[in-house]
């Protein structure tokens, strides 16, 4: 930020209002470019998936229960899906299409190339799941997704429920669906 903290780009280069507050991390600061301010008014900015294809960036904001959508050809930010469950975690498969964790849908979904949603894991063993929050896709197209209980504490990210599962990271099988547990009692 510049000294007015009005998110100004710097014009010079490094930009002296960044730094890093551990040296270890200098090795990764791209010390030709400055940092932009895309958009303004979300509560809970999470879980950002550049889709290069559409030019376009998409999060979610979680409290506001939508999923925002930055163009990066005209600058503006609009909204792509609301409600969205609540949504956390995003990314994209391997045919690019978008998956999303949404806490208070308590489920993972993928958003089809004509917009609609299909249910990718909601059970598991009959059970609910609690709320799905980050996610991931491997190049065998396996899906993988941390499930913590904190959506279920509060409807500022998620809807007050009673888990029915620890909290574990699942495996979605590419070819199959099925879905299993590759960690189990996860501490939060």
């Amino acid at each position: 930020m510049t000294a007015s903290n009005d998110w100004t780009p710097s014009l010079r280069y490094p930009d002296p209002a960044i730094r890093s507050l551990d040296p270890r991390f200098d090795k990764y600061r791209v010390m030709l470019t400055n940092i932009e301010r895309l958009a303004t008014g979300t509560l809970w900015g999470e879980g950002p998936v550049w889709f290069g294809d559409g030019h376009y960036l998409l999060w979610s904001d979680i409290p506001n229960d939508r999923i925002l959508r930055w163009d990066e050809d005209s600058g503006a930010t609009s909204v792509f899906r609301k409600p969205c469950g609540r949504s956390n975690g995003n990314t994209r498969d391997r045919q690019g299409r978008l998956l999303t964790c949404e806490h208070s849908g308590r489920r993972v979904v993928r958003t089809e190339y004509d917009g609609a949603l299909t249910v990718i894991a909601e059970r598991f063993n009959g059970k609910r799941l609690n709320s799905p929050n980050d996610i991931v896709v491997k190049s065998d197209d396996s899906i993988w997704f941390t499930d913590p209980q904190f959506g279920l504490l509060s409807y500022y990210e998620g809807e007050i429920a009673e888990a029915e599962l620890p909290m574990n990271v699942y495996r979605v099988d590419g070819k199959t669906g099925a879905m299993t547990v590759v960690a189990g009692d996860i501490i939060a």
